[in-house]
């Protein structure tokens, strides 16, 4: 297993302590989906302390949305494995998603004596402009190390375009890869070795036969949620549609209600919106259940870095997998755009949030301010909205 330091070479590797300190920071405070978790990633290790270039960053991303799972966990789980070996990879990964875990387990728990949600609305109402003024300043920096030429602008342009068009991320992603594979090819590209493919594919038909002859059960959830982790693309919306098949029409252990209310737990928290298995697997199965679901959903996400890590500098150093992996980015850059966009829609609904942005998007470019700093504002901005609003 090569060390982190044969893939970069001049760059010093860090601490277990470093790591645990800087993931359990973006567990708590990456808001705004897998965009904002990038885009607060990118701003933190790259900018601030610059554990790894901003093509380097680019490239990881871009290998990461091609496996299944959540692209962003996945992204800090590669991250701890660079700086700092094999116990980073689990340490960095498990201090990103125990926020989130925590904090929906604590809204399942008053779901569950309750009935409904407490109303946090007014967080994001401060919270989400910052977010989308951070993802626009990671599309400013990421974009310009993406768009190397005009080939590559077009290709991000085709992506955001496609995606609008309603063409899922996943076709998306395979387009790309089989075009620029196409182009590779045709100028005499060697093969690589692919020993990831199969045990990928191996595990999730493994946990989907296992599914289908396991009864109503705790292991029922944790292979249902392990298959999910194993063969889920895209968004929080992709994510949606595999629960809901699984949760709702085919066990009918959820109501739609219920699996809503699960995303929106996923969503109006920090970290990963994956950690929606939480919610639904303590409404379902109590606290045994949502340690169960939380380890299937995301425990595919490990082992699929783990596997795929080692091609990282065969992917970077062949010419012609520079040029698939360069394709990759720019596609990754246009459906970044795309998401941002929605996300945008939904943050800035007044004058408000919308000098929010601005504000906040002119400090980013011009000041290396911490992030969390903006966010905690951002909180606070909320907190002053809604007195003033009453």
């Amino acid at each position: 297993m090569p060390e982190s330091e044969n893939i970069v070479p001049s760059m010093t590797r860090g601490t277990l302590r470093e790591v645990a300190a800087v993931f359990l920071k973006l567990g708590l405070l990456a808001f705004g989906g897998a965009a904002g978790q990038i885009a607060m990633m990118r701003r933190e290790l790259v900018e601030r302390r610059r554990w790894l270039s901003e093509q380097d960053f680019l490239d990881l991303f871009g290998i990461m949305n091609l496996i299944p799972g959540p692209s962003s966990t996945e992204t800090v789980i590669a991250l701890g494995y660079w700086r700092a070996g094999w116990p980073a990879l689990i340490l960095g990964g498990g201090l990103f998603i125990l926020p989130a875990m925590l904090m929906i387990l604590t809204l399942a728990w008053v779901y569950v004596r309750y009935g409904t949600l407490p109303a946090v609305q007014w967080v994001l109402y401060g919270v989400n402009p910052i977010v989308i003024a951070i993802i626009a300043d990671a599309l400013w920096s990421l974009g310009r190390a993406a768009m190397k030429n005009v080939w590559l602008l077009l290709l991000g342009a085709a992506a955001l375009g496609l995606y609008f068009q309603g063409v899922s991320v996943v076709a998306i992603l395979i387009g790309t890869a089989l075009l620029t594979g196409a182009i590779a090819l045709a100028e005499k590209w060697k093969k690589e070795p692919r020993p990831a493919i199969f045990p990928l594919v191996g595990l999730a038909a493994a946990a989907a036969s296992a599914v289908a002859v396991i009864p109503f059960s705790m292991t029922r959830l944790f292979l249902t949620m392990l298959k999910i982790g194993a063969v889920s693309y895209g968004s929080g919306y992709v994510l949606l549609a595999f629960l809901h098949h699984d949760f709702v029409r085919h066990l009918h252990w959820l109501t739609e209600k219920q699996l809503l209310d699960a995303i929106a737990a996923g969503q109006i928290t920090p970290g990963p919106v994956y950690a929606s298995a939480t919610f639904i697997g303590y409404v379902t199965g109590g606290l045994k259940g949502a340690l169960l679901a939380t380890l299937g959903i995301f425990l595919p996400s490990f082992m699929f870095v783990a596997i795929i890590f080692p091609l990282i500098p065969k992917l970077k150093g062949s010419p012609s997998a520079r040029a698939f992996l360069n394709g990759i980015n720019a596609a990754t850059m246009g459906l970044m755009a795309a998401v941002s966009w929605q996300l945008a829609r939904g943050a800035i609904v007044d004058i408000f949030t919308g000098l929010e942005t601005v504000i906040a998007f002119f400090i980013l470019l011009r000041y290396q301010i911490n992030a969390a700093w903006l966010i905690l504002g951002g909180v606070v901005a909320g907190f002053a909205m809604k007195f003033a609003m009453h």
